[in-house]
């Protein structure tokens, strides 16, 4: 997976997170996840068409998902597991959305679907042209996971490869 479709995730996902949780953020562990994904507890799904396809997956596990909707909320406790949930699912509407504005900057166009949570225990696994990157970034309310599987579709990549034997 070519850093430049990564790169623009990973500010984002800092800046939204050192923003909404007030506190610093710092990357932990970056992993090529080869198998299949494995849900940790609240993870939304947001999946994009166009010059790249894919999805990103934002999974916190339960009490950070807590930790971090408090603060987004600027309240002690979220009132109910419906807030938590959509409090995660906005924070990777944020990211994507921040993200996608600076690759459409490069020229790419895209169409970004409206994030969903993400249920399943088991995600797809990657498969020969879409490697997945799994993320996580460190913050005070706990660790916020990022996984990313994209890829130029197959006209773009028809196009990068004449472009490249020229």
């Amino acid at each position: 997976m070519k850093m430049e479709l990564i790169q623009p995730f990973i500010n984002a996902a800092d800046a939204v997170l050192a923003q909404g949780l007030q506190s610093p953020t710092s990357i932990g562990n970056l992993s090529m996840d080869e198998e299949a994904y494995r849900r940790k507890g609240v993870a939304a799904l947001i999946s994009v068409t166009g010059d790249i396809e894919g999805r990103i997956i934002f999974d916190l596990d339960p009490a950070t998902a807590v930790r971090v909707a408090s603060r987004f909320a600027a309240s002690e406790l979220p009132e109910s597991d419906d807030l938590v949930r959509e409090t995660v699912c906005e924070l990777a509407n944020q990211v994507t959305g921040n993200a996608i504005t600076a690759l459409n900057d490069q020229g790419f166009h895209f169409r970004v679907h409206p994030p969903v949570l993400h249920t399943s225990e088991h995600g797809s696994k990657s498969s020969e042209d879409t490697e997945a990157l799994v993320i996580c970034f460190e913050t005070a309310s706990g660790n916020v996971f990022m996984n990313i599987a994209l890829r130029y579709n197959r006209r773009r990549q028809g196009e990068l490869a004449a472009a490249a034997k020229h």
